[in-house]
């Protein structure tokens, strides 16, 4: 029996991952803000955090230090955090993703085929949907995404992006991506990747019913990643893609 550590167990996404583990026949444990992370770190076989991003250092040092494996969930990261975690794939395998449900993993994959079959005449549209209490937009589904759309247009999305339109802001970028973000009641996750060309138009779409879907598809991801080396790893790894 393995004993995965939720970090931010008492949260809405921590109660799902225990309910997830369980499912799963394995054990878990768990600490919150002001808990002690490195002991957490030191009696589990591999954590999970889907806290904040102002925790992530703090966890990540946790984790070197007691040698233990990391799927970390959490959206809003900033370059710097990024840094961290690669500082600590050096020593200890971590798994980041803007999405842990295996549904939207294979979604991805898919974006990413059709976005490198179809030429720029295609414009790509992100559309994504959260409950009123989400913080960040997009959201990191949305980011994801739209990294796998750049990735088979071999473009770069920080350079390639459009969000927040208002007012009279002219004409769409040709080969944009572009992004919009909805907010409201308790829309667990909807994301639509619209690809639009001449006369004619392609969606991919994936519904969030519930979060028990990213629960499930993070206790997959450290089962798997229990047995990989250090280094940090993607969701598409987990599913052979």
């Amino acid at each position: 029996m393995t004993s995965i550590g939720i970090i931010g167990s008492e949260g809405r996404m921590g109660v799902a991952l225990a309910a997830a583990i369980s499912e799963a026949g394995q054990r878990s444990c768990g600490v919150d803000k002001g808990g002690n992370v490195a002991k957490l770190a030191a009696a589990a076989d591999v954590l999970v955090d889907f806290s904040s991003p102002g925790a992530l250092e703090a966890t990540l040092d946790a984790c070197v230090a007691a040698k233990r494996p990391i799927v970390i969930g959490t959206t809003g990261l900033e370059e710097r955090h990024h840094y961290l975690i690669d500082d600590a794939a050096k020593t200890i395998a971590v798994l980041q993703t803007g999405n842990t449900s295996l549904g939207v993993t294979l979604l991805a994959h898919l974006v990413r085929e059709a976005a490198s079959r179809l030429d720029p005449e295609w414009d790509i549209e992100i559309l994504e949907m959260h409950h009123r209490n989400k913080v960040d937009a997009p959201s990191g589904t949305a980011l994801l995404l739209g990294e796998a759309a750049a990735e088979g247009r071999g473009i770069d999305l920080a350079r390639c992006s459009e969000r927040g339109r208002d007012g009279v802001t002219g004409a769409r970028g040709h080969g944009k991506i572009g992004f919009a973000s909805l907010r409201g009641g308790t829309v667990a996750g909807d994301h639509d990747v619209i690809f639009a060309g001449p006369e004619e138009m392609i969606t991919l779409a994936h519904r969030a019913e519930n979060r028990m879907i990213f629960a499930r598809g993070a206790v997959k991801a450290a089962l798997w990643l229990i047995h990989q080396k250090r280094g940090r790893y993607t969701m598409p790894q987990v599913l052979g893609l």
